[in-house]
């Protein structure tokens, strides 16, 4: 936010330059201190516990008890699992991205609330609506297939969905943004890379440019860079929660397998459907034509 506020300053100066009887400083003041305010995440659970403690007399205005997803200490006074919430968390997630292709586009820790419900038990509070990114229903197939790959180490289905992603030779490198294992590797999913992976890793990733850097990113399609970004804001949040790597990992496979079986399944349904509309068709003319038999 700091280079937001020193870009719209420079632009408030030079305005101010050029057009002297407009002064925006004071609304460039106002602006900074409002959006400093919204984007103070423990302020506002203050204000959400006083506003609780001022209407706590009040039947009819309910505040929720509610806590930020990653704040271990609430969740271990409430007697809640931080590997739990860390499941349902990437559960949600998971069947967004592998299942829907409809995807939350800010998950950051203060959009995303815990509701205690008594005995170890609680609720995920979803907030902040208005930024949602609909996948590519090919896209999310192949992304599907892409883990699906990751998972059975298959080096080939990797290269080839790298080719159906835009991004060719850089394929390769999948596994290890998603997975933390090279294509080659043979490693229990979830495990280290051996020390052996890690040289030659470092020796590949040095011969890189960055052209070749560059090329990746520009390569990849929209609906990827969303991924990375909402991968990214979730394993540091799981990574705060103290989950192990292997529960992303295993719920990311598990969805993306159920993704790709609900294409098959709806396409049954489809195929089902136009069978019944084909045989009502079907009835529809017989009637008619027994119809012109009669009156003939």
């Amino acid at each position: 936010m700091k280079i937001d506020i020193m870009t719209m300053s420079f632009l408030s100066k030079s305005l101010s330059w050029i057009f002297p009887d407009y002064r925006f400083e004071k609304l460039l003041t106002e602006f900074e201190r409002t959006m400093s305010m919204e984007l103070d995440f423990i302020q506002e659970a203050k204000n959400s516990e006083r506003t609780a403690s001022c209407f706590r007399k009040n039947n009819v205005v309910k505040v929720p008890c509610v806590f930020w997803v990653d704040n271990l200490n609430s969740l271990r006074k409430a007697d809640i699992s931080p590997t739990k919430v860390a499941k349902a968390l990437i559960e949600l997630f998971g069947e967004m991205i592998f299942l829907h292709g409809f995807v939350h586009g800010d998950p950051h820790p203060g959009n995303i609330l815990v509701s205690p419900q008594g005995q170890g038990k609680f609720s995920l509070v979803l907030l902040d609506h208005g930024i949602y990114k609909e996948l590519d229903q090919k896209f999310r197939l192949d992304y599907c297939q892409l883990w699906k790959a990751l998972i059975l180490l298959d080096s080939q289905k990797i290269l080839e969905l790298g080719e159906h992603f835009g991004v060719g030779k850089y394929a390769k490198y999948f596994p290890v943004i998603f997975t933390g294992r090279t294509i080659e590797s043979k490693s229990i999913l979830g495990t280290q890379m051996s020390i052996e992976e890690k040289m030659r890793l470092k020796q590949d990733l040095n011969s890189l440019g960055m052209d070749d850097i560059s090329s990746f990113m520009e390569s990849l399609p929209p609906d990827f860079l969303t991924i990375l970004r909402t991968d990214g804001l979730l394993r540091s949040i799981l990574g705060n929660l103290g989950a192990p790597r292997h529960v992303r990992l295993l719920t990311y496979a598990k969805c993306a397998l159920y993704g790709l079986e609900e294409q098959p399944k709806l396409q049954s349904e489809l195929a089902g459907f136009l069978m019944q509309i084909n045989d009502l068709r079907h009835k529809i003319m017989s009637r008619f034509r027994r119809m012109i038999q009669n009156t003939s």
